[in-house]
């Protein structure tokens, strides 16, 4: 496993981290199963863990304590999120901070992020959703300095809404925000323009999320797919999106070179950029996690097909079924 700093913190984190969020939103999560498929991670090398209070409403949260405290010879760093006070994805320009982040608010949820890890901090908490109209209301910055202060969390971040990766720079220019969790995969690439270039002068980390674009990006998909009600993926892959998608998928394959796997392409595309201090790839079986830990070792893509990976960029704007 290839580490890579954190950002300005210089923490040595593992380049395939693990996300969470297959216990919550996705329906085909088996619980002993995802014990598994989280303590081989470790075995492997990933240390870095990103869930949410969201994510089960703290059992993705229990389920890290526990790994953590299985493995106390290992440093894990631990990454969770604060869901907006309205509970609203993602977040829009007309709520205001009172409905979202007010500092009694931050200040709960992190405590009871702590409770469900059973630990006394946590390296990174970040807010699940975001508005930049937010960014310089001194009444979010004052709570996230007095946890910090209190050692309660050792660094702050922001999950960034999907297809805005630029709603979050004047956040970024307080100074007090360590990391931003954004997507960026082979389709999404508009991070590249103003956010990661943005991070690499100042020294955010970035965390790479949803690396297989919910999923299209590991090839299983087909026009019949369809997903349980209650899965998110079922508001998502509707079939204004599904069929677009999959026709964008197929000209991917085309530029697949011989040998390797539409996943691993798409982890190795990402990994490619210095400036992405982890990618978290939602894993909740085992085979998951090896196939994506065999990822990290230091091979680059040829320079050639980099070129060509950059032709698949779409552009895309938020839609009600994007949330």
């Amino acid at each position: 496993m290839q580490t890579r700093s954190f950002g300005r913190l210089g923490w040595p984190v593992s380049e395939i981290g693990y996300g969470m969020w297959g216990l919550a939103g996705w329906t085909g999560s088996d619980e002993e199963e995802v014990r598994q498929a989280l303590q081989r991670a470790v075995e492997l090398g990933i240390n870095f863990f990103d869930t949410a209070w969201a994510y089960g409403e703290g059992k993705s949260e229990r389920m890290l304590g526990e790994l953590v405290r299985a493995n106390p010879d290992k440093k894990l760093w631990t990454a969770s999120k604060i869901p907006a006070k309205n509970f609203k994805w993602p977040a829009r320009a007309e709520y205001t901070l009172d409905e979202t982040y007010p500092p009694d608010h931050i200040r709960r949820y992190t405590e009871w992020s702590l409770e469900n890890l059973g630990l006394a901090s946590l390296d990174l908490m970040q807010f699940h959703v975001w508005h930049d109209n937010w960014a310089q209301d001194e009444r979010w910055q004052r709570e996230v300095q007095k946890l910090r202060e209190e050692g309660l969390v050792r660094a702050w971040g922001i999950s960034i809404n999907r297809w805005e990766p630029g709603n979050a720079i004047e956040a970024l220019k307080t100074g007090l925000i360590d990391a931003v969790q954004v997507i960026y995969n082979l389709f999404d690439q508009n991070p590249e323009d103003e956010l990661l270039p943005f991070c690499q002068e100042h020294g955010i980390a970035v965390i790479a999320r949803v690396p297989f674009d919910e999923g299209s990006l590991t090839g299983m998909l087909t026009p019949d797919t369809t997903f349980p009600e209650g899965d998110w993926r079922s508001r998502y892959f509707t079939k204004e999106n599904l069929i677009p998608t999959l026709e964008r998928v197929e000209r991917v394959k085309a530029d697949l070179p011989q040998g390797m796997t539409l996943p691993e392409l798409a982890l190795r595309f990402i990994l490619q950029n210095p400036t992405v201090s982890t990618v978290i790839p939602g894993m909740r079986r085992v085979r998951h996690v090896e196939a994506n830990v065999a990822v990290s070792d230091g091979k680059r893509l040829p320079d050639e097909l980099m070129q060509r990976l950059k032709a698949h960029r779409w552009v895309r704007q938020p839609t009600p079924w994007s949330d």
